[in-house]
C-alpha cells in the first residue's frame, strides 16, 4: 500500500525532530538529526541549516509493516505557506504536530483549517509532553475548542476510546453495547471515521526522547487506507507539486495518480508531448534511480518542463493555488550584476515557487512575498545559488482593479495583411471571482474557433488596469461581436484586438482600486486586550465583539494587509509572547486612500498596453486613439 503523509506544525513544535525519529524507527537513518543542530536529514539546504527552520518541503520514503510511506516534512513558518500548500495537493493523510507545552498556536489553527477544507484525513501528535508546563488535558480541551470536537485521544482509557468510536458508527454501536464487538470492528469504524474526517486521532509523546513515535507509525499504517492498486491499470496521470534543481538538472516532483511511467516514455503536458529522461526516488538530498513510477508513488522526473500545480498525462492541465501574496518587494541589482541576469535568475526561482509572480519593474524586478522572513530568505537564496548581490526596497501592497458599471470595449488590429476586430462588454463580477468569460456573439458573425480563441486571450494573462497598472479582477467579460478576414486573419491578430478591447473599455469605465484585506483571530491574556484593541483601531481594523473566557480574551476582525504587515511583531511584544495570532487573506476591497496611489501611474505612457487600435487605409496601418476607435470600428453593435 502506497501512501503520502505530510507532517506540519506551527514553527518550533518539534515537527522535523518527529520526522527524523520516524525515519530512524523505519531504518532509513542510523541516528536522528535536529534542525537547531543543523544536521537534520530532511532540512539539507544551507539556508535551512543556518536559520534552523524548514523552508522547502523535504521528503523520504520508507516501509512500515504493509505500507510504503512517502514522508513530507513541510515548512512550519507562515511565510512559506505556499510551499506547504503545494504539498497538500498530493497528500493521502496529514500528521499535525502540536506542542503540549505551548498548546494550540496561531499557525496550528490555520493549518488545521486548510486540512479540513481539503478533506485531508489528519492525525495529531501532542509533542513535548516531557516539557515543564505540558498538560495533555488542557491542550485536548483547547483542541476541541479551537480545532474540532472530533479530536479524540488514542491513548489512556481504552473503554472511553471504544465508546467514542461506537458513537460515530451506527453499525458498531449496537455490537458495542451487547458486548459482541471485536477489535477489528473498532478498527474498521476508526478507519471509516478517519477517512471521512469525522475523527481526528490524537497521540501523545516526546519526539526528542523517542516516546510515542512507534505508536504514530502504527496508527498511520492502521488508519490510512488507499486504493492506488486499483488505478494502476488506468492511463498514466500525475500531479506536479514541486520543481527542484539538483546538480544543474531540473526535476519535476510528481505524485502518480493512475497508471505507470518509465524512463524514456513520452508523456502529455500542457506544452505538448515530452520525453522522460529519468525517474528518481527522493531520499532527503539524494536521488535514487527508480525503474518505474506507479499510482500512489512520488518521484523526481527529469526531462519535463512542467511546473507546480500542473497535471501531466491523462487530463493534463493547470490549477491555481488558493494562497496568493498580497505584498511585493522591488529587488534591484548591485553592480556588476546585470538587470537582465537578475530577471533570469528570479524566473528560475519562480518556476519553483509560482507565487513569486516575477515581473520587470523600474530598475529591477518586482516579486510577490508572503512575509518579512521570506524576503530575507529570497535575498540569501539569490546570493547562495547565483552569487547575486541585490538591494531590497520596502514592501508594497499588491493592488488590483475592477469596474463599477458595465462598459463596452472595442479593439481593432489591421496593419497590412492582418485583420481582427473584437467587441467586449466588461461587467462587474462577484468579489473573488477573478476574470470570467462568456461568448455572446452570433456564430454567423464570427466563427466559433475565433470566438474560443478570443476567450483564451481574455483568460491567458493578467490584464493591467488603468488606475495603477494593477491586475484587473472581479469582472465578467462577454464577447458581443467580432470580425475576421478570410485571407489575412491570423491567431495573433485576435490577441492584439482582445487586449486592446479590454484596455479601451477600461479607459472609458468607472474604475475602482482594490486593496487586499486579511481576517485575523487573536487570543491573549485579558489584561492586554484594551492595548491591543486600541492599536487595531488605530490601524483602521473592523473588529468583532471580543469573547472572554476564564484565562484569555479572543478578538477577531478584518484589516488591510498593508496596515497589518508588521502588527504580528507588535502583538508579540504586547503579549510578551503569550498570545496567539492567526491571519489569512480575506478578500480585495475598495482602497481607502485610492486618490493618493493612482497619481503615480499614467495609462497613456504604458506603451506595452496601448488602449488605441490599428486600422488600415491606402495600404498602410495607422493608430487611432482609444476615444475615437468607435468611429472607425467595422462591426455594428447596439449599446
Amino acid at each position: 500500500m502506497y501512501l503520502t503523509l505530510g507532517v506540519m506544525a506551527h514553527v518550533d513544535a518539534g515537527k522535523t525532530t518527529l520526522c527524523e525519529q520516524m525515519l530512524l524507527h523505519a531504518g532509513v537513518l542510523r541516528h536522528s538529526g535536529r534542525v537547531d543542530h543543523g544536521d537534520a536529514f530532511l532540512d539539507d539546504n544551507p539556508l535551512e541549516r543556518t536559520r534552523g527552520i524548514t523552508i522547502f518541503c523535504g521528503q523520504a520514503a520508507f516501509h512500515w509493516k504493509d505500507a510504503q510511506i512517502t514522508l513530507m516534512d513541510t515548512p512550519g513558518h507562515v511565510d512559506f505557506s505556499g510551499e506547504m500548500e503545494r504539498a497538500l495537493s498530493v497528500l493521502d493523510a496529514a500528521l499535525l504536530v502540536v506542542s503540549c507545552a505551548e498548546g494550540v498556536q496561531s499557525h496550528t489553527v490555520t493549518l488545521f483549517r486548510m486540512l479540513r477544507e481539503r478533506k485531508i484525513p489528519t492525525l495529531i501528535f501532542l509533542n513535548k509532553i516531557d516539557r515543564e508546563g505540558a498538560d495533555v488535558s488542557r491542550v485536548m480541551a483547547q483542541m476541541k475548542r479551537l480545532l474540532a470536537e472530533d479530536c479524540v485521544l488514542f491513548c489512556g482509557d481504552t473503554e472511553v476510546l471504544k465508546e467514542e468510536l461506537a458513537a460515530r458508527d451506527e453499525a458498531l454501536l449496537e455490537a458495542h453495547f451487547d458486548g459482541s464487538a471485536q477489535r477489528d470492528d473498532y478498527l474498521c469504524a476508526a478507519q471509516r471515521a478517519f477517512a471521512a474526517c469525522g475523527l481526528y486521532p490524537v497521540l501523545a509523546g516526546s519526539a526528542l526522547l523517542s516516546e510515542g513515535v512507534q505508536e504514530v507509525l502504527d496508527a498511520v499504517e492502521a488508519l490510512v487506507r488507499t486504493n492506488w492498486k486499483q488505478r494502476e491499470s488506468e492511463p498514466f496521470s500525475a500531479k506536479v507539486y514541486a520543481v527542484r534543481r539538483v546538480g544543474g538538472t531540473r526535476y519535476a516532483y510528481v505524485r502518480a495518480e493512475s497508471g505507470s511511467l518509465r524512463a524514456r516514455d513520452a508523456v502529455e503536458t500542457v506544452r505538448g508531448l515530452e520525453k522522460v529522461d529519468s525517474l528518481n526516488m527522493v531520499q532527503g538530498s539524494k536521488l535514487m534511480p527508480l525503474a518505474a513510477l506507479t499510482a500512489g508513488q512520488t518521484a523526481a522526473v527529469a526531462g519535463l518542463s512542467a511546473r507546480p500545480g500542473e497535471r501531466i498525462g491523462r487530463q493534463c492541465g493547470t490549477s491555481t493555488q488558493e494562497l496568493a501574496p498580497v505584498m511585493s518587494v522591488q529587488i534591484e541589482p548591485e553592480p556588476p550584476l546585470d538587470p537582465h541576469m537578475l530577471l533570469a535568475h528570479l524566473r528560475e526561482l519562480e518556476e519553483e515557487d509560482p507565487l513569486l509572480q516575477v515581473r520587470p519593474e523600474g530598475k529591477g524586478v518586482s516579486v510577490g512575498v508572503m512575509g518579512a522572513v521570506q524576503v530575507e530568505v529570497l535575498q540569501g537564496l539569490l546570493a547562495s545559488r547565483f552569487g547575486d548581490l541585490v538591494s531590497l526596497l520596502p514592501p508594497r501592497v499588491l493592488y488590483k482593479e475592477t469596474v463599477a458599471a458595465p462598459v463596452i470595449g472595442i479593439g481593432h488590429y489591421e496593419p497590412l495583411r492582418h485583420y481582427a476586430e473584437v467587441w467586449l462588454k466588461i461587467e462587474p463580477g462577484k468579489p473573488g471571482s477573478g476574470v470570467t468569460f462568456e461568448a455572446d456573439c452570433p456564430p454567423n458573425m464570427l466563427e466559433m474557433n475565433w470566438q474560443r480563441l478570443i476567450g483564451t486571450h481574455v483568460l491567458e494573462r493578467e490584464h493591467p488596469g488603468v488606475l495603477t497598472g494593477s491586475p484587473l479582477t472581479d469582472v465578467h467579460i462577454r464577447l458581443l461581436a467580432g470580425r475576421a478576414h478570410l485571407k489575412h486573419t491570423e491567431g495573433g491578430d485576435f490577441r492584439e484586438a482582445t487586449y486592446r478591447a479590454i484596455r479601451q473599455g477600461l479607459m472609458q469605465a468607472e474604475n475602482i482600486l482594490l486593496e487586499p484585506t486579511v481576517h485575523f483571530e487573536l487570543a491573549m491574556p485579558q489584561e492586554v486586550l484594551s492595548r491591543v484593541t486600541g492599536e487595531l483601531i488605530r490601524l483602521g481594523a473592523e473588529l468583532e465583539a471580543p469573547e472572554l473566557s476564564e484565562d484569555e480574551a479572543l478578538l477577531s476582525g478584518i484589516c488591510t494587509a498593508a496596515a497589518f504587515w508588521d502588527f504580528p511583531m507588535k502583538f508579540a511584544a504586547a503579549t510578551h509572547g503569550h498570545g496567539r495570532i492567526a491571519s489569512r487573506f480575506w478578500r480585495y476591497a475598495p482602497c481607502r486612500n485610492a486618490q493618493e496611489i493612482v497619481k503615480a501611474y499614467d495609462p497613456m505612457a504604458d506603451t506595452e498596453n496601448p488602449p488605441g487600435s490599428v486600422f488600415c487605409a491606402h495600404g498602410a496601418g495607422f493608430y487611432v486613439s482609444w476615444d475615437r476607435v468607435r468611429e472607425w470600428a467595422h462591426c455594428e453593435v447596439e449599446g
